[in-house]
């Protein structure tokens, strides 16, 4: 079973998503803020990390940062997950090795969905 991390603040968006993925098969966790999510990803490692920008406490950018500082962290592939459109990132999450960007608004969870399988698929 596939397993995923979704790290998003918005209660609401994550239960949507994490209901979505489970009906696709995935073993599903979830983080409320970037700080919770570090751990969630240190113990669960999850074959793909699903990750907003904007949250309290630690930011998707710090979070992705001090996921990649690890080697049980450096390659496993996040998707960005957020509102912000891809010019108001922070530049630095190019450079930490993302495998997608997502607006939010902008896909169902279906495509959201989709876009993870095509991710974990790739060799």
């Amino acid at each position: 079973m596939v397993k995923i991390a979704i790290i998003e603040d918005d209660a609401t968006i994550s239960q949507m998503y994490r209901m979505k993925f489970e009906a696709d098969g995935f073993d599903v966790r979830l983080a409320s803020n970037g700080t919770i999510g570090v751990a969630l990803v240190e113990s669960f490692r999850p074959d793909v990390i699903l990750l907003d920008i904007q949250m309290p406490e630690m930011d998707g950018a710090e979070a992705l940062r001090r996921i990649r500082s690890h080697a049980w962290g450096k390659t496993i592939p996040v998707i960005v997950l957020t509102n912000l459109g891809e010019e108001e990132a922070p530049r630095e999450m190019r450079s930490l090795g993302i495998q997608g960007y997502i607006v939010k608004a902008n896909l169902t969870p279906r495509q959201v969905v989709a876009q993870v399988k095509s991710v974990i698929t790739k060799p």
